[in-house]
């Protein structure tokens, strides 16, 4: 039923960088499934693998919080994703919006009730789910990790800022700076790039509407969802848009 009414959602709550620009209204755009894709957001940084290209990623975060937002420590995290998904999966097409888009909906880039990041990408608290003990709206997942990274050995829980199962993050969990720790689901950094090489996976192009959302349909099973990522994207796209 067509009812003309247009549901607004608002990014950047309980933003956890201070100093990052005021929230933006995100209009709840409700697109058929493989119908549309969202535009990218302006580029992330050319990666440059025999130099450090940290400033230029910083600098990058520091203008698009400006007009987006979130906060810059997130946003360096999905720019970095990007980054290394030019390089390692090049015919995917990886936007950070979707990423962004996702952190959004998952924990609100790390800051969901009143978290925040620190300068190493982690949350000051934990981010862990409910237990997935088959109540009413929740699978049934009994525990794969001995509660190694959920502190549950009874019953998996979804981890970290983009909040992956135990299991899906021993496939897909890597570290996304090279200093030889192992890697983390709660540092936004190793999230983003595990959420983007489970996007990516099975040679999917994100700059198509099929591959777009068989991606995000495979990170959660719901068409609600999928749109709910669909407007975080496309939201942050128009906000970083170039002004005439």
């Amino acid at each position: 039923m067509a009812t003309g009414l247009t549901l607004i959602f608002t990014i950047g709550m309980n933003r956890g960088d201070e100093g990052s620009a005021a929230p933006i209204p995100v209009p709840d755009r409700r697109p058929q499934p493989h119908a549309a894709v969202p535009r990218a957001a302006v580029a992330a940084p050319v990666d440059r693998p025999a130099a450090s290209d940290q400033a230029e990623l910083d600098a990058w975060s520091e203008r698009v919080a400006a007009s987006t937002g979130v906060p810059a420590r997130a946003l360096a995290a999905y720019g970095r994703a990007e980054m290394w998904m030019r390089g390692e999966r090049p015919g995917c097409h990886l936007s950070w919006g979707t990423l962004a888009g996702i952190g959004r909906v998952e924990s609100h880039h790390g800051t969901l009730d009143g978290n925040g990041l620190r300068g190493d990408g982690t949350p000051h608290r934990p981010i862990i789910g409910v237990p997935l003990d088959g109540s009413p709206g929740v699978r049934r997942i009994a525990d794969t990790d001995g509660g190694r990274l959920d502190g549950d050995r009874r019953w998996d829980r979804a981890v970290g800022p983009m909040q992956f199962l135990p299991s899906t993050w021993q496939r897909w969990g890597g570290r996304a700076v090279r200093d030889g720790a192992r890697p983390d689901p709660q540092n936004i950094d190793d999230a983003a790039l595990a959420a983007a090489r489970y996007l990516c996976w099975n040679g999917r192009d994100l700059r198509t509407p099929v591959g777009w959302w068989d991606a995000v349909l495979t990170y959660n099973n719901s068409v609600d969802y999928a749109r709910d990522v669909f407007s975080g994207a496309a939201a942050y796209a128009d906000a970083t848009r170039p002004r005439r």
